[in-house]
């Protein structure tokens, strides 16, 4: 494979970002009509608790990341946060359904699918430019250019680099958001079913 393929931004980041969105919607409109079909909604209804403890023990990697437990290696719970929040996203729009009238569970929803994006470009933006960075300065070591020279020519992808690095930054605080909605959702809902 060529380099000029290897470097194609649009196949091997952009359309695999898209395809997981795509495929997260399209997993969420077709579970949907299937209970709708089966008769089975309250399915639907109920699946918001498995969709929020997935999300839950997704959190694993951070603890781990943040070397608030030591079970696991970072990389494999990485994988495993991916598809847990990918999962329990998808219970979760199954179990919100389309109800116009029940706002504070679509701020919650909301929330969530701009912490799914932030994740996915977290995921896909950070995996890359790491990627050409490193392939950059092994190049460039390949070619004998002296330490100094390789610093300056890789400055500006090493500022870069740094600035993407601080993208948790901003996922952290949607995902504080999405769970402080989905938490007060549940109070709500607690206090709702209380009352009938």
């Amino acid at each position: 494979m060529s380099a000029q393929a290897k470097d194609n931004v649009f196949f091997f980041d952009v359309l695999p970002f898209a395809a997981s969105l795509a495929l997260l919607g399209a997993s969420a409109l077709a579970l949907d009509a299937a209970l709708h079909f089966g008769n089975l909604v309250w399915i639907g209804k109920l699946l918001g608790i498995p969709g929020i403890l997935l999300i839950i023990f997704s959190f694993g990697y951070s603890l781990r990341k943040r070397k608030l437990i030591s079970v696991g290696q970072p990389v494999e719970l990485l994988h495993v946060h991916e598809i847990m929040a990918w999962a329990g996203s998808l219970f979760i729009l199954v179990h919100a359904g389309i109800h116009f009238n029940a706002w504070l569970a679509w701020l919650a929803v909301w929330a969530m699918l701009i912490n799914v994006c932030s994740g996915l470009t977290g995921k896909y933006l950070l995996q890359r430019v790491r990627k050409r960075f490193s392939a950059t300065q092994a190049r460039l070591r390949e070619e004998l250019v002296p330490e100094a020279s390789i610093e300056t020519q890789t400055h500006a992808a090493s500022l870069a680099l740094n600035v993407i690095r601080k993208w948790h930054q901003v996922h952290i605080p949607i995902a504080s958001a999405f769970a402080l909605l989905a938490l007060t959702h549940i109070a709500v809902e607690a206090c709702y079913w209380g009352f009938q």
